[in-house]
């Protein structure tokens, strides 16, 4: 099987580059960055033209209205989100494209849950996703809504663009509607936790991008400090993060199975939680400094690591995987990039 990217691929993936620097460039996710009072998160005009573009209905068959894709070309385009930073419940629009109305097209923003706990952007949402049992459902939040029809309050949240409400409780559901042609839920959470992978694998990838640019153009002692071998192990550690959590997302997105996913979710965690962590390091006093654009990702990072599948749950189904078939664990072992399970 060849894993290279097709022509058609690297077209799409520039062209969602392109398309983010120009409608959500630099200065716009600052701007809300450093707002003093945190708002919705969702620019509705952005998340139009988003859906104008396709990112919403990228997995939706052409005869329901969508582009009719699979999930390595929307890893693809979430890679290019993760890099950007884009903010607003991406994935969780996307999961809801030809469920909820509106969703596919981005005239609709929709937020999602699987368990009782944090749900990001709840107050902008027209609809909420919950993928709790066997079949989906979904309750309807439009005006406002949100936190009253959840019994919500809200919470803060360690990514100022990232507004959080905490839910103690999932509605019953005779209080839901049921989505019709969904499909069932583990299916659906597997593609969000596959997708969010690939947001943490493009934020890891840019944090690598500002270290090296910062290693070329910072001067100490009279050398830029990427002469000095400490640091150039520190880029390089962070190349190969990168590189392992790349090869494993795009894997993923064609083999789809939940022992490789939760694979692909632990290594670009990983990845982007130390590279944002080392890009700090290596920036010193000014990337502690909220003018700095490194610890946006190092924060957003740290939210998604909780998302669709925490840490601890990803490392249990992997665990389970071994022991189902014991006579992998040699090659397992062998292939851990510690060399260790």
């Amino acid at each position: 099987m060849d894993f290279r990217l097709s022509d058609d691929q690297r077209a799409l993936r520039e062209g969602m580059r392109e398309l983010l620097a120009a409608r959500f460039p630099r200065e716009r996710h600052r701007a809300a960055v450093d707002a003093e009072e945190p708002g919705t998160g969702v620019d509705r005009a952005l998340w139009r033209e988003l859906g104008h573009a396709g990112l919403f209905a990228l997995r939706l068959p052409e005869e329901a209205g969508g582009v009719g894709l699979g999930p390595a070309e929307a890893v693809l385009v979430f890679e290019e989100a993760g890099r950007a930073q884009l903010t607003g419940p991406l994935v969780a629009t996307h999961l809801a494209a030809g469920l909820v109305p509106g969703a596919a097209e981005g005239a609709a923003v929709v937020t999602a849950l699987d368990r009782p706990g944090a749900v990001e952007h709840l107050a902008a949402a027209d609809a909420v996703l919950l993928l709790d049992g066997p079949a989906p459902r979904m309750l309807e939040t439009s005006g406002g809504r949100g936190p009253r029809r959840l019994a919500a309050r809200s919470i803060r949240s360690v990514d100022p663009t990232t507004p959080l409400h905490l839910v103690q409780r999932l509605p019953a559901p005779q209080e839901t509607k049921s989505v019709a042609g969904a499909g069932c839920t583990a299916g659906l959470r597997q593609v969000a936790m596959l997708l969010t992978a690939a947001q943490q694998l493009g934020s890891a990838a840019r944090t690598l991008e500002m270290a090296v640019s910062y290693a070329k153009s910072r001067t100490q002692f009279g050398r830029p400090i990427g002469a000095f071998q400490a640091v150039q192990h520190l880029c390089a550690q962070m190349l190969v993060r990168t590189e392992l959590a790349r090869t494993s997302v795009y894997a993923a997105s064609f083999l789809m199975t939940l022992r490789d996913i939760s694979e692909a979710k632990l290594l670009a965690d990983e990845a982007a939680v130390r590279n944002a962590r080392d890009c700090l390091q290596l920036h010193g006093g000014m990337g502690f400094t909220w003018d700095g654009d490194v610890h946006p990702h190092l924060k957003r990072a740290w939210l998604r690591v909780e998302q669709w599948q925490p840490r601890a749950e990803a490392e249990e189904e992997l665990a389970a995987a071994l022991l189902v078939r014991p006579e992998n664990c040699s090659m397992e072992i062998a292939n851990h990039p510690n060399g260790a399970a």
